[in-house]
């Protein structure tokens, strides 16, 4: 594949704690870059180790290096580097060396054709181990089932976008996880295309499994908003009338048990714990629902982002 060497690319990477990978990193990335223009754009979610000093040692002049305030967490660092990247195409990707660099010229040539959108990997003979590939799993199977995206990893990190769709990805709380699918909403056109991974460098991963619930929750939310986004009362209207009719029902049950057979139902648990459960279990989603939509609207109607940034350093001097 010929470099494209007209075109400006931004690779953007969170780091949290990879003050042994990053300068390796960056290191194959100009490797596998030669003969493009690129700007590599390092975001550190208030690492604990030495990586923040790591990076401004390398003093390199294609490093953009943006340091948050706090941790936020992977989806809202990679935000922070979507927004501020400059390039035709952008292209994410891990810092823990688990995705290489060297797959990238081969995913660009696909985004170039401007035949696609997005160009996602799929990783070959993936090193990981099982409390990583569960809810990878879980979260490929619940996309595929519920949405007519067939993508068959969704957690893979290397990823070329065109910088129109990058830029109109809005992400918050744990949706790094669902961004091909957010890029599908957006009307992406998706190339799978296979790529290598590698075994964890050095570090630990930041990863359990709590996913597992963070992946049901997480994509809940995105079918709502897909679905009922802007007709809920088609969503929560029919699960409430059912609910009244199942009420009715129980009420109607228990009537006759009453009046028509002579038993005593006031000691019966039947109708408390059953409404009981189900009044709660529908106010708790509900309520996860509405406090994300209100969370969303804050932020996007008054143009606010949901981190902050402390510096921006280009080589080795602030912005």
């Amino acid at each position: 594949m010929e470099p494209v060497t007209s075109s400006l690319l931004s690779i953007v990477v969170p780091l949290y704690n990879e003050e042994d990978n990053v300068v390796l990193l960056t290191q194959k990335i100009h490797e596998s870059l030669v003969g493009y223009t690129y700007q590599i754009i390092y975001v550190d979610d208030f690492s604990t180790d030495k990586t923040r000093k790591v990076v401004k040692d390398m003093q390199d002049d294609t490093i953009h290096f943006i340091e948050l305030k706090k941790n936020y967490g992977q989806s809202l660092a990679l935000a922070a580097g979507l927004d501020y990247a400059e390039g035709e195409f952008i292209i994410t990707m891990d810092g823990d060396l688990q995705n290489d660099p060297s797959d990238i010229p081969q995913m660009l040539g696909y985004a170039v054709s401007g035949e696609f959108d997005l160009i996602t990997g799929i990783r070959q003979k993936r090193k990981d181990s099982l409390v990583k590939k569960i809810p990878s799993k879980i979260a490929n199977f619940l996309v595929r089932r519920v949405t007519k995206l067939d993508i068959k990893d969704n957690g893979c990190a290397l990823k070329v976008f065109s910088k129109d769709i990058a830029k109109e990805l809005n992400l918050y709380g744990e949706m790094h996880r669902f961004i091909t699918l957010l890029a599908y909403l957006e009307g992406a056109q998706i190339k799978q295309v296979p790529v290598k991974h590698h075994a964890r460098n050095a570090g630990v991963s930041k990863y359990g499994l709590e996913r597992v619930f963070k992946v049901v929750a997480d994509m809940a939310l995105l079918l709502f908003i897909r679905k009922y986004f802007q007709r809920p009362i088609h969503l929560f209207g029919i699960i409430g009338a059912l609910l009244i009719f199942a009420g009715l029902g129980i009420n109607a049950y228990l009537l006759i048990v009453k009046f028509g057979l002579g038993e005593d139902i006031g000691s019966r648990p039947l109708l408390t714990a059953g409404m009981m459960f189900i009044f709660a279990g529908i106010q708790l989603f509900t309520i996860g629902i509405v406090m994300e939509l209100l969370i969303r609207t804050y932020y996007e109607s008054q143009n606010k982002r949901p981190y902050r940034i402390k510096k921006i350093f280009v080589g080795d001097k602030a912005s």
